[in-house]
């Protein structure tokens, strides 16, 4: 017989995409999901190939040092039934003189880039090709995949939407920012798997990294370790949250992960600057989904950070509301993490479901800057001893606020304020851009005895909400919005549910904040010595700020923390309320010109008004969205934008794929940042 040679083969990227779900990776090399088949062809010359005669095998291998028993390295023949648990390659059809193969990982293979070669024999005669590389990914369709989710329309969200709304504001103004999550960009699976490769795990024994590689638990906590810096471990992004970002990008700019992702890339493996937590929560999700892990972003509002694992967050005032020493325990008006949907087969049953990981450098965890992944039930529960990182995340959501008002004398009291940590917490909707609120994932109604139970599980008692109630009542309430640019009112509104007639005096003062709980100078400030208060009567007292007080330093964040204090003469107790006010920026408008087809040109106007009573200068619009733009487009206004007066651009995209996607946009100045705006734009395919 003459011998076969292998002229041609295809690794049909196009089809594989198609039926893999990855067709938008696939336009450089083969992009599969684990346990699913996949098909190639072979064409040979000299003589047609013949079964039973000739012999195909395959060898694939990933990772530095290949090695079989590591998972990383497999030799496979041509057989006539797929085998489950192995790699496996199966005749499909023959015509003429080419073949078609279908090759199958098991559902737990190591994910990466693979080398694939073939080999031919006939007899003793033997070549083998080298014929590509293919890259592996996590298979949420394949029920014995550990990332298995049942639901198409959860797998569509939370793997293939590349764009999403991350929530932000405070528990009493929830508000969100879209992002633009880009994991099937061009680019970004291979910086995804650069980002694996930099690892210190990786590069402490290559061969043990690689072997774990099939485990997203292994993987989920590589990420949230890479995602931040704080372990000079060349991570994706640097924290700051001091209000200085003049050497890099203000953490309130980005709109999107792609950009970051690239930069990190650009650098060299250097770490971008800045993130703040939902900038590292959103790439550490894109990072999850494009690796093929079901992940969404989740924002849990007065999030606690607990130091010292006592699960009280101490604050403490003077007597006039300010705040007094520091303490490292934090009261967050917000904070995000990412959910990662996986099987947890290191832990009892019971725990596999959503998973919480952190990128947020925070607290170390086996000496390592990361968070996770704890899986959301045992939170819940109070399995404080699971792996990774219960205790933490239990404190974020079930802390307990004491607030102490600190005398001139030095004396300490305590107040009676209930503060509820971990409220709302939320994702996005499936399918839909409105709030998901998940709170019950996290935490059983509060006063329940599902609550009691789990909390003497984890050893805490609920101290600040068992004070009895002395009649006292107060409360901050805001009046309309508190529009940027605007003077507003805020009221403090005291009550007093008893018979006898009180005695009180009313401090309340107002200061720039962080979402991170940091304040600046104070903006308005109001003290009543003698405020007397009926029985059963209800008093309004105005504080007005104005923003000739606030403008100057208001943060990126936007926020001001209102602190009011109550102090009874006769019994020396004090009722404290805090509120945080969120500044509202303007909107931004979006102008879909003609009729929006794939592939052709389409127009969009951008437009925001300057609520400002002073003119704003360096105006930059930022727009970018995975189809519609290619990468980001950075418009600057050449002219500054008087008060009241537009800032407007104009853009031509040329959409790639058809579909419902969304254009997102940043706007920048010198005294208005930060403002975020979106528009679905639906795509109509080519005619």
């Amino acid at each position: 017989l003459a011998e076969l040679v292998l002229e041609t083969w295809d690794l049909q990227c196009e089809r594989n995409g198609r039926e893999h779900r990855t067709a938008e990776m696939c336009g450089q090399q083969l992009v599969v999901r684990r346990g699913q088949p996949f098909a190639i062809a072979l064409r040979f010359s000299g003589r047609p190939f013949e079964e039973g005669v000739d012999k195909l095998a395959f060898d694939i291998e990933t990772g530095p040092c290949p090695i079989e028993t590591s998972g990383t390295k497999s030799h496979f023949a041509v057989t006539d039934a797929p085998e489950e648990a192995a790699w496996s390659a199966v005749l499909q059809e023959q015509d003429g003189d080419s073949v078609s193969v279908s090759l199958c990982s098991p559902p737990n293979a190591r994910v990466g880039r693979y080398g694939l070669a073939v080999e031919i024999s006939t007899g003793y005669e033997g070549s083998s090709y080298h014929i590509g590389h293919f890259v592996l990914l996590f298979n949420a369709w394949h029920p014995e995949d550990a990332v298995f989710l049942r639901e198409e329309e959860e797998r569509r969200e939370y793997i293939l939407s590349q764009q999403g709304l991350i929530y932000q504001g405070s528990s009493d103004y929830i508000t969100s920012i879209p992002w633009n999550f880009g994991q099937f960009e061009d680019g970004i699976l291979p910086i995804c798997l650069e980002l694996l490769d930099t690892n210190p795990k990786f590069l402490r024994d290559q061969d043990r990294d690689c072997s774990r590689r099939n485990d997203p638990v292994y993987i989920g906590r590589v990420v949230s370790a890479m995602v931040n810096c704080n372990d000079e471990d060349r991570g994706v992004l640097a924290g700051r949250w001091d209000n200085q970002y003049g050497d890099g990008m203000s953490p309130m700019a980005w709109i999107g992960s792609v950009d970051i992702l690239k930069r990190w890339k650009k650098l060299g493996c250097q770490p971008v600057k800045y993130g703040q937590c939902w900038v590292f929560a959103a790439v550490a999700c894109t990072v999850m989904r494009c690796l093929g892990i079901p992940s969404r972003v989740v924002t849990n509002y007065n999030s606690a950070h607990d130091t010292n694992g006592n699960l009280v967050i101490d604050r403490y005032l003077s007597e006039t509301g300010q705040e007094e020493r520091r303490s490292r325990d934090m009261i967050w008006n917000f904070h995000c993490w990412v959910e990662s949907w996986m099987a947890r087969p290191d832990l009892a049953p019971g725990y596999d479901g959503w998973q919480a990981l952190d990128p947020t450098p925070q607290e170390k965890s086996e000496g390592v800057f990361c968070c996770g992944p704890a899986p959301v039930r045992a939170v819940k529960e109070g399995d404080l001893q699971l792996r990774f990182d219960i205790p933490f995340v239990f404190a974020e959501v079930n802390a307990d606020v004491v607030y102490w008002v600190v005398g001139s004398d030095g004396t300490q009291k305590k107040t009676t304020r209930s503060s509820v940590v971990g409220k709302s917490i939320s994702t996005k909707g499936v399918g839909r851009d409105s709030r998901e609120d998940i709170t019950h994932t996290y935490k059983y109604p509060e006063g329940s005895a599902e609550e009691r139970e789990v909390f003497a599980k984890a050893e805490h008692e609920r101290s600040s909400l068992r004070q009895e109630d002395e009649g006292l009542h107060l409360r901050i309430k805001l009046s309309d919005g508190a529009n940027n640019g605007c003077d507003f009112d805020v009221f403090a509104v005291v009550s007093n549910n008893s018979d006898t007639e009180r005695l009180c005096r009313l401090m309340l003062c107002a200061r720039t904040a962080s979402y991170n709980g940091t304040v600046g100078p104070q903006c308005g400030m109001k003290d009543l010595p003698d405020l007397t208060l009926e029985p059963w009567a209800e008093q309004r007292v105005p504080l007005h700020i104005l923003y000739q007080d606030y403008g100057e330093n208001l943060t990126q964040d936007n926020f001001i923390k209102v602190v009011a204090l109550l102090t009874e003469y006769q019994t020396g107790d004090v009722v404290v309320a805090v509120r945080d006010v969120l500044v509202q920026n303007p909107e931004i408008k979006i102008r879909v010109l003609g009729e929006p087809m794939q592939n052709r040109k389409l127009v969009a106007e951008i437009s925001l008004v300057n609520p400002l009573s002073a003119p704003l200068n360096n105006c930059v619009f930022m727009v970018e969205g995975a189809n519609l733009t290619d990468g980001q487009q950075i418009k600057e206004l050449e002219e500054p934008v008087e008060p009241q007066a537009q800032a407007k651009v104009r853009l031509d995209l040329v959409p790639r794929q058809a579909g419902r996607h969304k254009l997102v946009v940043d706007f920048e100045s010198d005294k208005l940042v930060g403002v975020k705006g979106y528009r679905n734009v639906i795509i109509a395919p080519q005619p």
